[in-house]
């Protein structure tokens, strides 16, 4: 696989993995219909016209597993570097999901790049937020990273 189709295909599978998880908090969806439900339903399908790019689904498996394992700690390194008087409650339920998924790819992927990890949730987040709260994802995962040693 070319390292572009390869990056498509991550971004694809971060795009879902933040659609996954907001779902699962929405619904309680347990993890593995969680999974199947994607792999067989969404992930590099047509959706009401929208064609969704073919997405590596071993990455996304990885993202939404890991955020499910590690919700606490990654829930606990979210809360700590909000501002003082917020919690996670108060976040949009997909900027939280956002900050998961890259606070986990921060945590737990050693193989991504950090910039490349937090410049790709940056971008996801742009697909839903404005300027402003893309700027906050990239404040946040920057500050986790250093945490982390990234």
């Amino acid at each position: 696989m070319t390292q572009t189709k390869r990056s498509l295909a991550r971004s694809a599978a971060r795009l879902g993995a933040v659609q996954a998880l907001y779902q699962q908090q929405m619904e309680g969806t347990k993890l593995a219909k969680l999974l199947d439900e994607f792999h067989q339903h969404r992930l590099g399908r047509v959706i009401e016209d929208d064609e969704y790019a073919e997405a590596d689904v071993d990455f996304f498996d990885d993202v939404v597993a890991g955020v499910d394992a590690r919700r606490e700690e990654i829930d606990g390194l979210l809360t700590a570097r909000l501002a003082q008087g917020w919690t996670l409650a108060r976040l949009d339920k997909t900027m939280l999901q956002i900050l998961r998924a890259g606070t986990y790819e921060l945590l737990a992927r050693q193989d991504v790049g950090k910039a490349v990890s937090i410049s790709e949730y940056v971008d996801v987040a742009k697909a839903f937020f404005d300027d402003r709260e893309a700027k906050f994802v990239n404040g946040i995962l920057d500050a986790i990273a250093k945490e982390v040693g990234r």
